[in-house]
């Protein structure tokens, strides 16, 4: 039975995550890296260079396969963003709104990225009872910066998240919870966000 691109893209997926919630993120350090003249496009040879960097097996009649669809308009590239958004783990509205939500709380200036500043207005009591901080170990600086590298692009943080890279970092958290109202519930506990019924009122 003939590979199909959904079941390609499902396994390199799988190989991803199997790095953690990270792996989609890591992957695309690799492509950033490699597109050395900032197309923004995938040629073939940077895909099969780029899924061997990162330790993805993938024979050539699979990986042209993938391309060749992925190649919608034959110009002999990909678009690397929308590669990436197909990698990200799927999720329902249910899921994507309340990440939205997060992001939207922690993204304090609206400004489309959180950073240190941001995090100091509605992070900092959380950052406080961070057994770092409470051990003196850390200041609540590096506690939330700590906080803004695990989101971050793996191997390149640059002290800021934007919300393509908040909703890549949770989807990789998301396929990992079966239940969508544990994971509604889990967002929300997490950064302080009212339940849906005090949401609407």
């Amino acid at each position: 039975m003939p590979e199909t691109v959904e079941s390609l893209i499902r396994v390199l997926r799988e190989q991803c995550l199997q790095g953690g919630c990270n792996g989609v993120k890591a992957l695309s350090v690799v492509f950033r890296a490699m597109d050395i003249d900032y197309s923004k496009r995938i040629v073939y040879d940077e895909l099969r260079d780029a899924l061997q960097r990162f330790g993805i097996q993938m024979s050539e009649n699979y990986l042209r396969t993938l391309f060749d669809a992925l190649d919608v308009n034959k110009s002999g590239g990909i678009d690397f963003k929308e590669f990436i958004m197909m990698l990200r783990p799927p999720m329902n509205h249910y899921r994507t709104d309340v990440i939205n939500e997060a992001f939207n709380r922690l993204d304090v200036n609206n400004n489309g990225a959180i950073c240190i500043e941001d995090l100091k207005v509605v992070y900092s009591s959380n950052a406080k009872r961070h057994p770092k901080y409470v051990s003196g170990e850390w200041t609540e600086e590096q506690v939330l910066r700590h906080f803004l590298d695990s989101i971050d692009t793996p191997g390149n943080p640059d002290g800021k998240v934007t919300r393509e890279e908040f909703m890549n970092y949770y989807a990789g958290v998301s396929s990992t919870v079966d239940d969508d109202s544990y994971f509604d519930l889990m967002m929300r506990a997490c950064y302080d966000l009212p339940n849906k019924g005090e949401a609407k009122k």
